[in-house]
């Protein structure tokens, strides 16, 4: 009987896989940072992760969809951070929660964050990602102002409608405060969970 395991073989190659195309994001990531989007090439990226231009494109199609794919795992980790808490909690607890993970990714990637923001305009499947991501986030916000008592409704005062408008002023506001410094960012958390606060009601 054969020693041989195709079932054994393919999760070996799966977890070598994983192992590939987490090396060429990280890569893509330190590059932003050393060169910036339009200086960094394919190349670039396949030399970093250690693989070929041609491996990278088993991978990968372009520059843009490592990019995109770089930005899908990083708002993942926001989402999973935040997701539970958003559901769950009391809405205060909620909230606190919810800007302290917030300002902790913007630490960590606030690269990564800034250019999927500069690139969403230009680039389709960047653009579909971050307006999928926002809307997964106005859902969630839209649920804690629910549970704080805000109407629910797309009018201008009902939590739909408030809810959009805070996702899109905490996008701009870290945006602009991950371009200076950590402490910056902290402000900008405490700057926007107040607003969020005082938008459900809950600054007594």
């Amino acid at each position: 009987m054969s020693g041989h395991h195709p079932a054994r073989s393919r999760r070996s190659a799966e977890r070598k896989g994983d192992v590939r195309e987490r090396a060429i994001l990280d890569t893509c990531e330190a590059l932003l940072a050393q060169k910036g989007y339009d200086a960094m090439t394919v190349g670039d990226i396949a030399q970093g992760a250690g693989i070929t231009r041609g491996a990278l494109y088993f991978y990968f199609g372009s520059k843009h969809e490592v990019v995109a794919a770089l930005v899908a795992r990083t708002v993942e980790q926001l989402w999973e951070r935040s997701r539970a808490t958003a559901q769950a909690d009391e809405p205060r607890r909620a909230i606190a929660a919810a800007m302290q993970r917030t300002v902790e990714l913007w630490n960590e990637h606030g690269l990564v964050m800034r250019t999927a923001i500069d690139l969403s305009l230009t680039v389709p499947e960047i653009g579909e990602l971050w307006d999928h991501t926002a809307d997964l986030f106005i859902t969630a916000i839209t649920a804690v102002l629910e549970r704080a008592g805000i109407q629910a409704g797309t009018e201008p005062q009902q939590a739909s409608a408030m809810a959009r408008a805070l996702c899109w002023m905490i996008e701009r506001t870290f945006y602009h405060a991950s371009q200076e410094s950590r402490e910056k960012l902290e402000e900008a958390s405490a700057t926007c969970e107040h607003i969020w606060l005082t938008s459900a009601g809950l600054t007594t």
